[in-house]
């Protein structure tokens, strides 16, 4: 390994160390009480905020599958005026501060909001319910997922969808049979991001469903009433949630990759 090749490993290992010993230092607070540890992680109330949490992520997801990639789609391969204030418009929930996506989604979905209004007539409330949390997690999510399926489906070639087009195909079907399948790894990318976006997420579900606990909101309220040691219990677990489910995500997606030439 030459000088620049071993400058290079030296500079890539600091992120990587920092990780590293973050996930360490969890694990060292735990070792001081295993039994607090054991207690934390076997508790119905984890196990149910960890279930509701994925749950709700998922929701999200599939949501953002369905109505994101028609958006994403769009920006791809059509050119209109405004464009740029659109793609600007989606980037919304990506940089403005959670606290503000919070503010924006119970503004929205609250009983007396735009569109919580509507909704309530026929029961559905998003105040303090499981909907309320799967929309927050699709509202911060939208950016991650779109722009990641609109990246891949603007690198096929115009060869796939000519060749389609001149076999009779209809946009519909050129859609369908040409474009999902080719933007397919995109779309499993986008999914992912917006699942661990939602995963993550804390400040934009807690303005407007607190209860039910998502796993970021029983972090913060175990850290407000059990200090550090039960705090970092319930942090250790999804952490090694996250590594399980992102590790078998790569493998499958390794062995089910498609090469288009």
């Amino acid at each position: 390994m030459n000088r620049f090749s071993m400058s290079l490993a030296v500079v890539a290992a600091i992120p990587v160390m920092l990780i590293a010993l973050g996930i360490i230092s969890l694990i060292q607070v735990q070792l001081i009480d295993l039994d607090l540890f054991v207690h934390t992680i076997t508790s119905k109330t984890v196990m149910n905020s960890l279930f509701l949490t994925c749950s709700a992520a998922l929701c999200a997801t599939l949501l953002l599958i369905l109505t994101a990639t028609p958006l994403a789609y769009l920006l791809a391969s059509h050119t209109f005026p405004f464009k740029s204030v659109l793609e600007a418009l989606i980037d919304i929930p990506m940089v403005v501060p959670h606290t503000v996506a919070g503010i924006i989604v119970y503004l929205l979905f609250m009983r007396k909001g735009m569109i919580g209004s509507a909704f309530l007539p026929f029961g559905i409330i998003f105040e303090e319910t499981f909907w309320g949390i799967v929309i927050a997690m699709f509202f911060v999510g939208i950016p991650f997922y779109t722009h990641a399926v609109r990246d891949g489906i603007s690198q096929m070639p115009f060869l796939y969808d000519d060749s389609a087009k001149v076999l009779g195909a209809s946009p519909f079907q050129r859609f369908i049979h040409v474009t999902i399948p080719y933007a397919r790894r995109h779309i499993m990318t986008g999914s992912i991001l917006a699942w661990s976006r939602g995963v993550s997420e804390f400040a934009a579900v807690v303005m407007i469903a607190y209860h039910p606990m998502i796993i970021s909101t029983l972090i913060y309220h175990e850290w407000s009433i059990g200090g550090l040691s039960a705090a970092a219990a319930v942090a250790l677990v999804m952490i090694c949630v996250s590594l399980v489910v992102f590790s078998a995500v790569r493998i499958v997606g390794k062995r089910g990759e498609i090469r288009y030439t």
